[in-house]
């Protein structure tokens, strides 16, 4: 009995069935979803067009979780790659506590970040908390790190950096771990012996594939950040936490407004798109691919 091959399009339908049900068909409700004023609960709804996404641009709450969510972003993004390659150097130089090492600056990202949310309440308490404590010991007056619109935002920044930071490590790691040793060798050939002068160099041009992956995903992350500001400040003090994941949560399960928090659902989906193929634009050229 002859077995005929299987066809290209009979092994990818698996997978595109799958990605039409958990993916494509969701996305197509919520846009379809964004141009109704359905609210949760009501058995009825009327077309509005673009109705939502005209009210979008006028809504101040909105524009001020935007922006919210880009500083972040870029605090957030910037401050894990930068502590997760200078662990992973550090690590890499140091190679007999490579797998504690490792596991302990990894477990943040591997742990509930509700459950982190509660005990960092408590370290950035502004009586009983022990960030405070230990900066009264070296003179600094204590700060309400949570309740002041000013510091909010850099907190649960540092929040966000502290758990992905373990991330970007173990990827910058592998990328290391990746460089072929003559390379370096040769490098020293060539005269360039000084640490600086090797990483600038060699180190990383040849870490430029992992730092583009390592970029995307803690960027994506970021933009995903909705559980500490649910837990730790609710978007306040006067907004200054608000992001978009949660305006786009308080829209739809608070004010039951589920036609307007689409109308933000597709909005923020579009922006990571948009932002992803920025990054890949300006990075890609300047990517060294061995």
């Amino acid at each position: 009995m002859r077995i005929r091959p299987l066809s290209t399009a009979s092994l990818l339908a698996p997978a595109g069935l799958l990605a039409t049900l958990l993916l494509f068909i969701p996305v197509l409700a919520v846009v379809l979803m964004s141009l109704t004023d359905w609210q949760f609960g009501a058995t009825t709804l009327n077309w509005v067009g673009l109705q939502n996404y005209a009210e979008l641009w006028s809504d101040e709450v909105f524009r001020k979780s935007v922006t919210n969510t880009l500083v972040y972003l870029v605090l957030v993004t910037g401050g894990s790659i930068a502590l997760g390659l200078s662990l992973a150097l550090l690590i890499e130089s140091d190679r007999s506590g490579r797998g504690f090492y490792r596991t302990a600056f990894f477990m943040p990202a591997a742990s509930t970040l509700i459950a982190m949310a509660v005990v960092w309440e408590f370290l950035l308490h502004p009586s009983a908390g022990l960030v405070n404590h230990l900066l009264m010991q070296v003179g600094i007056s204590p700060q309400n790190w949570l309740n002041d619109r000013r510091l909010a935002l850099y907190s649960l920044a540092a929040i966000g950096i502290w758990q992905m930071s373990g991330l970007a490590l173990v990827f910058f790691l592998a990328g290391l771990q990746g460089i072929p040793r003559d390379v370096r060798d040769a490098a020293e050939l060539d005269g360039i012996e000084g640490a600086f002068d090797r990483f600038r160099f060699v180190t990383w041009p040849l870490l430029g594939p992992t730092t583009l992956f390592v970029i995307t995903v803690c960027a994506i992350r970021a933009l995903q950040v909705f559980d500490t500001v649910h837990v730790l400040t609710k978007g306040g003090p006067n907004k200054a936490t608000e992001v978009l994941l949660h305006t786009i949560y308080t829209e739809g399960f608070s004010f039951f407004r589920m036609g307007y928090a689409s109308a933000m659902t597709v909005v923020f989906i579009a922006g990571i798109f948009l932002l992803t193929q920025i990054q890949h634009a300006a990075l890609e050229r300047r990517t060294h691919y061995a």
